[in-house]
């Protein structure tokens, strides 16, 4: 769900700590993946097959990566529209690119949606109006994800075969998440009365059992939170053709990012299998992996990438082709994102 506004506002102390100390998880995490992955590999086999790889990936991963930051910086700005805000969609690219830097750094992605609002209140956006933002953006990503994995396991059935072990229990945890997240953000926009009362019971449990320590306060958060949801139906209602705007954009958001893998296949000169198969593997991937409490699901992303695509990359391929891609996706991208973000804070230091 998306945090209370008035938190996200201004950065606090704890908020950089939180920054700080997933950074310094994530480069643990990254330390410990390449040795587990690559432990067994020698590098000069290693550092050949990359240099067999095409330069043109560079690019073309860019470039598919920069659709997948756009498309959310389109959807905010067709939403900071309704909402009355002519904001530029350059300044909606560079609240994505800071929310793509701190969810990179930040386990579960707890960073991104709050930097985003604070991003946004520098520009003198209101909190609540950027906080809605983000829950609607939420939504879509999150609808659209469980539909693409979902079609991808009706219509590709033998992906089935290369999800199972590790990787099969991975993708029923982050897909029973996920659609349990989902299923209770859909209720609050569009069943808030009867959301509200479910949600009110399961913290009266919580306090009971004395795993909520402060049932008021916590009570007060929900209505918060109800608040800023039943906001956000008013703006479906009020403008209906929002939501195939929104899920359209995001729909195109996960197929750019989905078809890196792809990409990063016909760079090494491979073909025989189509873009299909590395849509619906990296739909089911993403979805297996979102939901863990890491930092930019680094580690199961690597060893996920390694089972699911070692039959079309073979033994010799899969790990190269696994750093390009990840390479470009996450890594490369983070840096990116991660010098916009500096240049975003600095400028609004300036102002």
């Amino acid at each position: 769900m998306v945090e209370h506004a008035e938190m996200a506002v201004q950065p606090p102390r704890t908020g950089r700590r939180k920054g700080a100390a997933g950074l310094a998880l994530l480069l643990g995490m990254m330390g410990l993946t390449a040795w587990l992955l690559l432990r067994d590999r020698p590098a000069a086999a290693l550092l050949a097959a990359l240099r067999g790889v095409d330069l043109w990936i560079l690019p073309v991963g860019l470039a598919l990566m920069g659709v997948f930051i756009g498309c959310e910086a389109l959807s905010t700005h067709v939403i900071l529209g309704r909402l009355g805000h002519r904001v530029p969609w350059q300044w909606c690219l560079w609240y994505s690119l800071t929310g793509f830097c701190m969810s990179s750094v930040t386990p579960s992605a707890s960073g991104g949606q709050p930097a985003q609002v604070w991003a946004m209140a520098m520009d003198g956006i209101p909190a609540v109006h950027g906080a809605l933002d983000m829950l609607l953006v939420a939504v879509s990503y999150q609808v659209t994800s469980l539909c693409c994995a979902a079609g991808a396991w009706l219509f590709l059935p033998g992906l089935r075969a290369e999800l199972g072990g590790g990787m099969g229990l991975l993708l029923l945890y982050g897909g029973g998440v996920t659609a349990v997240l989902t299923a209770g953000m859909l209720s609050f926009l569009f069943l808030p009365k009867a959301a509200g009362r479910l949600a009110g019971k399961l913290l009266d449990a919580l306090a009971a059992l004395r795993l909520c320590r402060d049932r008021a306060a916590a009570g007060a958060k929900l209505e918060r939170q109800m608040a800023e949801y039943a906001a956000g139906a008013a703006v479906l209602r009020s403008s209906p053709v929002l939501v195939p705007i929104l899920l359209g954009l995001t729909t195109l958001q996960l197929t750019a990012s989905f078809l890196i893998p792809y990409a990063v296949y016909r760079a090494f000169g491979l073909s025989g299998t189509g873009p299909a198969f590395f849509w619906g593997s990296q739909a089911l991937l993403t979805l297996a992996v979102s939901a863990l409490p890491l930092p930019g699901a680094v580690g199961p992303a690597e060893g996920g990438f390694v089972q699911v695509f070692r039959p079309v990359f073979g033994p010799a391929l899969t790990a190269p082709a696994m750093l390009v891609s990840r390479g470009i996706s996450f890594y490369l991208s983070l840096l990116v994102s991660g010098g916009a973000a500096l240049a975003f804070f600095l400028r609004a230091r300036r102002r």
